[in-house]
């Protein structure tokens, strides 16, 4: 039963939101532009506020959903909603539809840490707002965020198990921004608005 929980976490995960609204309003593949990610971020970047939203908030139900219905049906074992969690970020980050190649995972986390500590996500929340507000690095601000929530949930909270799967969805992340990484440490990355030969980004 856990590993048709796993797979369906996964799977709903994999639909990618980003990729299908753009290839709606542009018929063209997403991740042949910008960030080459499926995410809202890249979709923000090439099209604007009214397309991403609508990217985000799918890409946020996809893991709160599922999450949540794991929760309430083992609400003696939760660590069967942390498994659909993790399973979820994955499927965004590697989608099976879309050849494995998907966005970065972090509205999708967001969506989980909701739902599984809802304080705690607050105050992640609080951190990608107040990082991207201060520098405009969106991948620093979600990088920041997403490590701030499993330690306030092992500092505050004392949940190992909870803890331990956001340090795995976490370590997803970071692995899908080595990129980006990179080029904050060089001092190349793109902020929020920037523009580039023309190109809002």
């Amino acid at each position: 039963m856990t590993v048709l929980w796993l797979a369906l976490g996964y799977l709903i995960g994999s639909l990618p939101s980003g990729f299908l609204i753009f290839r709606l309003k542009e018929n063209k593949d997403i991740r042949r532009y910008g960030s080459r990610s499926t995410g809202a971020t890249n979709v923000l970047r090439l099209r604007g506020w009214r397309w991403a939203l609508p990217v985000a908030v799918l890409d946020v139900l996809k893991s709160a959903l599922p999450v949540w219905w794991a929760l309430r049906s083992f609400p003696e074992d939760p660590r069967v909603a942390f498994g659909v969690a993790f399973m979820a970020v994955l499927g965004h980050c590697f989608p099976i539809y879309i050849r494995f190649k998907g966005g970065k995972g972090v509205s999708t986390a967001m969506g989980a840490f909701a739902v599984l500590a809802t304080e705690p996500f607050f105050l992640s929340l609080g951190v990608f707002v107040g990082v991207v507000a201060a520098t405009r690095y969106v991948s620093l601000g979600s990088l920041l965020a997403t490590i701030s929530f499993p330690l306030t949930v092992f500092f505050w909270r004392g949940d190992e198990d909870l803890a331990l799967a956001g340090l795995a969805i976490f370590a997803l992340i970071a692995l899908r921004h080595v990129g980006n990484i990179k080029r904050l440490i060089k001092g190349e990355e793109r902020k929020l608005g920037q523009k580039i030969n023309g190109e809002e980004v």
